[in-house]
């Protein structure tokens, strides 16, 4: 048969899969040149109108906090709103609920942490538990299709919510902004659901492969060993935001690819560097609070219209919002001397979590890393 090799013909050549060939691979030029590509975004109508849906929950409802007796929860307020980033390419009867459930997990997220500290527990006790959740939240992740932007919204919340001494009344008010700014949020969402494209036959849009639990459960214990690496030696280190290194760690081993996850660690440091200096050169100025919602809900629309063009340039102006939405929620604390900080616990967590992936990958994980290698390979 015509194209059928015969007998005599050379068996297939079996491509290098060790580990140290998959951080060969992965140092190579090609993975920094592929890392800067600009993307296709699958749908640019739902990322903006994400990007409008939790813009306007945070134009709305966190300055209604900021007029209130309750001024001081204005930062978990606007971790309530962002809720509205998800199930952005669910079909059109299912985003409302993935809305809902985010909303019932972001506010159990500081719920939970903020129950820790008014029980007295250890910060190192807080520490496994924010590595604890870090699994917990990418298997709640996966296994529900909520979609972008994955667990790094619940742990950013595990993060703000961390804290060494807390009174009973303070759990409630903090539990109740999240709450109520999540739902402000799902309304949001549920009024302008009709503008937002559905996936079609002809017009997929992406989602998560089908995995068995087990499967999951790996993903989530492999997580959670490396976001109880990179935690500890945050702290260790004297850094104040240790969900910062853990974030770092997630956003590189939640790509489905090696290649994928070097691409993540390369462009979420890029990113966070610059959009460092902008939030530095920000928060020097002193801001005030009402400046700092302003840019927040503009970074909101910009980080959604570029996030499906490069991961990089979304972290220019995700890592400015993780920082000023710290400053509301604490308006006393380090303000631009954060900056380092999360540049600092950045690039640990990517790197830790890069060299975790390759470590606790499988043979097909190398392999497909190899094949993709000689395939980007000119000539």
């Amino acid at each position: 048969m015509a194209g059928t090799p015969g007998p005599d013909a050379p068996a297939p050549a079996v491509l290098p899969a060790r580990r140290r060939d998959a951080v060969r691979h992965l140092l190579h030029t090609h993975r920094f040149a592929e890392s800067v590509r600009l993307g296709t975004p699958p749908s640019m109508r739902n990322s903006v109108l994400a990007g409008l849906q939790a813009a306007l929950a945070t134009a709305l409802c966190v300055p209604l906090f900021l007029l209130s007796p309750w001024a001081h929860l204005v930062g978990f307020a606007s971790l309530g709103a962002l809720v509205a980033l998800f199930g952005r390419f669910a079909p059109r009867r299912s985003r409302t609920g993935i809305v809902l459930q985010c909303a019932f997990w972001q506010t159990f997220a500081v719920f939970a942490m903020s129950a820790t500290a008014w029980l007295g527990w250890p910060q190192q006790a807080q520490l496994a538990l924010l590595a604890a959740f870090c699994g917990f939240y990418l298997l709640i992740c996966l296994r529900c299709r909520f979609g972008a932007p994955g667990p790094l919204i619940f742990i950013f919340a595990v993060g703000a919510a961390m804290t060494d001494t807390l009174a009973l009344p303070q759990l409630v008010e903090r539990t109740l902004a999240t709450a109520v700014a999540a739902l402000f949020a799902w309304l949001i969402c549920v009024a302008s659901e009709a503008w937002r494209h559905p996936p079609t036959p002809e017009r997929p849009f992406p989602k998560d492969p089908e995995r068995s639990l087990a499967e999951l459960g790996f993903m989530a214990a492999r997580v959670t060993i490396a976001a109880g690496i990179v935690v500890f030696a945050s702290h260790a280190l004297g850094f104040e935001h240790p969900a910062w290194a853990a974030m770092g760690a997630v956003a590189v081993m939640q790509g489905s690819h090696l290649h994928i996850s070097m691409h993540r660690a390369l462009q979420r440091m890029a990113g966070t560097i610059i959009g460092a200096v902008f939030a530095w050169l920000l928060l020097v100025q002193h801001p005030s609070a009402w400046l700092i919602i302003a840019v927040l809900v503009l970074l909101q629309l910009v980080t959604e219209i570029v996030i499906g063009l490069n991961y990089g340039l979304a972290q220019v102006c995700v890592t400015p919002m993780a920082l000023l939405m710290t400053h509301l929620a604490s308006p006393t604390a380090a303000g631009a001397a954060m900056a380092p900080e999360r540049v600092a616990d950045t690039l640990l967590g990517a790197l830790i979590g890069l060299m975790i992936a390759v470590a606790l990958s499988s043979l097909e994980d190398r392999r497909q890393l190899a094949h993709h290698h000689r395939a980007r390979r000119p000539g």
